[in-house]
């Protein structure tokens, strides 16, 4: 029977320590925390997106980084599969807007739960309070783990769960990238990823609090588009954030930090065309052409964005609307189609959803997870270089990781 170690209680290392058991490896789970799935527990504001319900090629297009390296991952073991697990380890699944997957109950705790009853069902060792300081090798060949308390375990495998750096306050430290360098694995440049991001413009944080829905946000360095897409978002105190700002952090986050600076336009009414909505600004105009501009805008869009969308429009609000003149009008209908802001940074490591950069995947075996320079060393989840958009795509990459390791380490 193989002894498999696993570092790390967050997603990929309780599914592989699940998965692992169930073929009959003795498995040994070493986290840090005082529970298992710390971080697990706050995704998703808690309701947990499990993975997206796609296809494989579908998968692939969601990830940012190293897409190529996944082919194997995600056809071995999607998201159908992993849904099945879920519901066959007793969480009902539904999929909402985006394919988007979330436990019926909206609770993450059922999911943590459910991979913690697979793990006690088929004997995993739980050891919390557990911090792995030094993952033990021999002649290039793993032997074991040594925890912080000088403790060795000895193993024929391990596998490197640690996540990567962001939310550092549920133990992603960055501990999984000391253990790569060690034995000489590269680890990639580290940046926060799906995160919000910072503008520069004074209007925005007044707009503070100000949620959009179906908009669509178009980011440019100079004429090239970086980012487009359409979704929910919000103004904050120092720039935007939801979902749709989440997924563009991840495509313009390496440009941004060369750049320093980039365009960003959000179109308020993507489900019209200028003409349309010249159209429609039209019968506004015409059902109030003796009112004042500023009290017959605010059918267009939320009243909380009319002060700055005077501001930015040029047309005095005092003005009666049988005064503006088709410039005026076709002009302020061009700003409610690319409501622009300057994008100036990312947002830190403790409101990062994920890490990008990590283990380089060159050096890792992509049907096993195996390093290439050690043997029965595994990196899965967060810690390699893999990063994706917002929808389920990230976790998904977690599970399909966890479950070729899995597989490699019970047919060893």
């Amino acid at each position: 029977m193989n002894r498999v170690l696993i570092v790390g209680g967050g997603a990929a290392g309780m599914f592989a320590a699940a998965a692992a058991a169930m073929k009959g490896c003795d498995v040994f789970l070493f986290e840090k925390n005082e529970k298992l799935g710390k971080k697990l527990y706050i995704t998703g504001k808690g309701r947990c997106n499990v993975t997206n319900n796609c296809g494989p090629e579908e998968l692939l297009a969601g990830v940012v980084r190293n897409p190529k390296f996944l082919y194997s991952a995600f056809y071995t073991f999607g998201s159908r599969e992993m849904m099945d697990f879920l519901e066959q380890a007793g969480v009902p699944l539904k999929t909402e807007r985006g394919n988007r997957v979330f436990p019926v109950s909206d609770h993450s705790s059922d999911v943590i739960r459910a991979l913690e009853r697979q793990m006690k069902k088929y004997g995993v060792h739980i050891h919390l309070n557990s911090k792995v300081e030094k993952v033990v090798c021999e002649e290039e060949k793993v032997s074991g783990i040594c925890l912080e308390n000088g403790t060795f375990y000895p193993g024929d495998a391990v596998l490197v769960a640690t996540g990567g750096l962001s939310y550092p306050s549920t133990g992603s430290t960055g501990d999984g990238y000391i253990f790569a360098r060690e034995y000489g694995h590269k680890v990639t440049e580290l940046s926060p990823s799906l995160v919000p991001l910072h503008t520069e413009e004074e209007y925005i944080p007044r707009l503070k609090g100000l949620s959009l829905k179906n908009v669509r946000l178009t980011i440019k360095k100079d004429k090239k588009v970086l980012f487009e897409d359409f979704g929910e978002m919000m103004f904050t105190h120092f720039g935007v954030t939801g979902p749709l700002i989440l997924s563009a952090s991840a495509r313009i986050g390496q440009t941004l930090q060369k750049e320093g600076k980039l365009k960003a336009y959000l179109d308020l009414k993507p489900a019209l065309t200028e003409e349309q909505l010249d159209a429609r600004i039209l019968r506004e105009f015409e059902a109030g052409k003796n009112k004042q501009f500023k009290n017959v805008i605010g059918v267009l869009f939320p009243s909380s964005l009319t002060p700055v969308m005077l501001e930015l429009g040029g047309i005095p609000g005092e003005k009666t609307i049988h005064e503006i003149s088709r410039e005026e009008r076709l002009r302020f209908g061009a700003l409610i189609k690319a409501f622009p802001f300057t994008v100036t940074g990312l947002g830190e490591f403790k409101e990062a959803v994920i890490t990008r950069g990590g283990v380089a995947v060159k050096e890792i075996n992509p049907a096993t997870m195996e390093s290439k320079k050690i043997q029965g060393l595994y990196f899965i989840g967060e810690v390699l270089d893999l990063d994706a958009v917002t929808g389920g795509y990230n976790l998904q990459i977690a599970w399909s990781t966890a479950y070729l390791a899995a597989m490699a380490v019970s047919t060893v």
